[in-house]
């Protein structure tokens, strides 16, 4: 097709991806009936040839894990954004040949908290200390004014997480995972932990919940979840993080603003409704 403009979504594993559902409802409602998004299968070691092979119709990639970090020696430039947690998730690709990087899960997770209302906070707990944790604290730094406690399970991460927060200057105290529960009562809650984690620690929501952002999607809601909303707490999810990071995507590859995010969303509870 003359004038087509193609992006997609690198990753392995890549099949669960909702990327191409959200990019794709993006371009329907944006008119871009020649533009097309995909899913390639891409590990560590495929992802230098992949980059070299593509041609000129292509506009961008999003990527997951395990390419955020590996693909920043194969660009030109990232920012200073994906800078600070050294992860790419967005590639754009100009018409010049060159590869520019961003990361826009922090920008994401900003945005769907003041969807719900949530723009500052005195102080926060994180759960967990793996990739999301760092971009949790990458995003914490843009909103919360005190301190932040990150619950995690083992010394090694309790080290990452200390140089994270110097490394993003934000105030941060490690707490062992045995006593998650006080992460509870905090105004703002990001759990950052695999399905199944926080599970345990429903029990313990207190009757009164203020803010809980879990970053999953798939199951929803979670155990956690779930009775946090039933006490009345304000709960803000992994599809609402996924959705507003793929906006700035849309946004950067395809050079249209603002991306349809009421589309987007809607495509993406469709998707999950039906797996």
């Amino acid at each position: 097709m003359a004038g087509s403009r193609r992006a997609a979504v690198l990753g392995s594993p890549i099949a669960h991806s909702l990327s191409p559902v959200l990019h794709r409802a993006a371009y329907a409602e944006l008119g871009l009936t020649e533009w097309t998004y995909d899913r390639f299968e891409v590990d560590e070691a495929a992802l230098p040839r992949f980059l070299e092979g593509l041609g000129p119709e292509w506009a961008g990639l999003s990527l997951t894990m395990p390419l955020k970090r590996a693909v920043i020696p194969l660009l030109d430039e990232i920012s200073d954004t994906a800078s600070s947690v050294d992860a790419v998730n967005t590639v754009v690709l100009h018409p010049d040949g060159r590869r520019t990087g961003d990361n826009t899960d922090i920008p994401g997770m900003v945005a769907a908290l003041a969807e719900h209302g949530i723009e500052k906070a005195d102080s926060a707990a994180v759960l967990g200390a793996g990739a999301t944790a760092s971009s949790a604290l990458a995003a914490l730094a843009r909103i919360c004014t005190g301190e932040i406690a990150v619950y995690v399970r083992s010394a090694a991460r309790a080290a990452e997480m200390r140089e994270w927060a110097e490394r993003l200057d934000v105030q941060v105290r490690v707490e062992d995972w045995a006593d998650a529960e006080r992460a509870l009562r905090a105004p703002l809650v990001i759990a950052t932990t695999p399905a199944g984690a926080t599970d345990a620690l429903a029990a313990a929501v207190p009757e009164r919940p203020a803010a809980l952002f879990d970053v999953l999607y798939d199951p929803w809601p979670t155990t956690l979840a779930a009775r946090w909303s039933a006490y009345g707490g304000a709960v803000v999810s992994g599809l609402d993080l996924l959705v507003h990071q793929a906006v700035l995507q849309v946004e950067q590859m395809t050079g249209r603003t603002p991306a349809p995010v009421a589309a987007m969303r809607r495509a993406g509870e469709r998707a999950l409704a039906e797996r």
